[in-house]
């Protein structure tokens, strides 16, 4: 006998809160930048966490991600950094989205703008 799963309850599961970011920094050494981003995000253990930031220009394009390797339950919110990030000459401003392990890459991005140091 098969049972129905009512569409609603999988929709919920599937559209959890997405990882909000909730500070940035970043500095420049020589041509490339180091990002340190805190996320926040109800993560439940190694089935649903935030799982990784990547920094993008306004079009989409992808500068760098930091991958995020496990969850971080008890440890909300949270900062990791990345380095070695290559920032196109002209570019001030450049978005930050966040991507958890089980709706992917969020919609929404934080935008932030370069300063010179």
């Amino acid at each position: 006998m098969r049972h129905a799963i009512p569409l609603a309850l999988c929709a919920s599961a599937a559209l959890a809160d997405p990882p909000e970011v909730t500070s940035i920094e970043a500095s420049r050494t020589g041509d490339s930048w180091r990002f340190s981003v805190t996320l926040a995000h109800p993560d439940t253990g190694w089935d649903h966490y935030a799982d990784g930031w990547r920094v993008e220009l306004a079009d989409g394009t992808v500068l760098g991600t930091r991958v995020l390797a496990h969850p971080h339950v008890t440890e909300q919110p949270f900062t990791r950094s990345q380095g070695g990030i290559a920032v196109p000459g002209g570019v001030t401003e450049v978005v930050i989205r966040a991507k958890c392990s089980v709706d992917g890459w969020s919609q929404e991005t934080t935008p932030f703008a370069l300063t010179s140091g």
